[in-house]
């Protein structure tokens, strides 16, 4: 009877902590359909009425103005890219750091957990010029620095996750004739499903999300991803188009969401595999 209080408790109290993590989005979504005079100070909290509804008007221009199509394709392939490159050498690395478990294989996966605390803010400026000299200012290149960031978090999760694999499994594969790429390619991955995607959600709302980096990096009269695009319906002497600017927001979002809840069955799963085994 108690642990039924208990959970009923539970239940209340983290039902109306996600009703308070979704009403920005809900916020946000109200007020992308309503006209640029009736999102104010005062009205921003209210229903869209008969006059003050604008429907998709606000999406055509979000969508029609500041290139956002072009940035959306770029916001596109630079996570792409980046997750698709990250999971590939991250998941590599962790495999060779639990296998090898020499002195360097752990003074690279120390390395790796230690780049999560650093701060951005102290590599950003020689960031910068570094990735202008090595021409890694471009969308197509820019996902190698994404790989130096997003490394730390990746081998923690896939390290830990490689360590309750039995290693008899390895050695019967190679028993059977497997190469070591046919053994990491054929066994090792489908055993890490679970984590290579729950990792994968995690970097993606990442890189995804993400407006400094590019900002730093990329030449921004060429390239604009989708959060340095939204920043630009910001205009001259403090002016706002708060219609396009809710509506891309809402853009930005909604890809994001859908990859969530295709996957979200296998976040939980390959979260606690990824930071409890070994």
């Amino acid at each position: 009877m108690e642990n039924k209080k208990r959970n009923s408790v539970a239940t209340v109290i983290l039902t109306i902590v996600c009703v308070l993590w979704m009403y920005p989005i809900v916020l946000i979504f109200i007020n992308s359909l309503k006209k640029e005079a009736a999102i104010t100070t005062s009205g921003v909290f209210s229903l869209p009425t008969g006059e003050t509804w604008n429907g998709v008007a606000n999406f055509v221009a979000s969508v029609t103005q500041m290139d956002f199509l072009k940035s959306f394709w770029y916001s596109l392939v630079i996570s792409v890219m980046s997750v698709a490159l990250i999971m590939l050498c991250c998941s590599m690395a962790a495999w060779y750091i639990v296998r090898v478990n020499g002195k360097l294989s752990k003074i690279f996966y120390y390395l790796c957990v230690f780049s999560m605390v650093v701060p951005f803010q102290m590599v950003m400026f020689t960031l910068a010029k570094t990735a202008d000299t090595l021409k890694l200012n471009n969308p197509y290149n820019i996902c190698i620095i994404y790989l130096g960031f997003g490394a730390g978090l990746a081998v923690f999760m896939f390290t830990g996750f490689v360590k309750g694999i039995p290693l008899e499994i390895e050695e019967a594969a190679l028993i059977d004739g497997c190469s070591p790429l046919q053994v990491f390619f054929k066994v090792l991955i489908p055993i890490l499903k679970p984590t290579i995607i729950s990792t994968a959600i995690l970097e993606l709302m990442w890189v995804w999300n993400d407006y400094l980096l590019p900002t730093l990096v990329l030449d921004i009269k060429k390239y604009k991803t989708i959060p340095m695009a939204v920043q630009y319906f910001r205009g001259s002497f403090g002016h706002v188009q708060m219609g396009p600017m809710m509506a891309s927001i809402m853009i930005d979002i909604i890809p994001i969401i859908i990859v969530y809840l295709v996957c979200q069955k296998y976040i939980i799963e390959g979260v606690v595999a990824g930071a409890v085994k070994g």
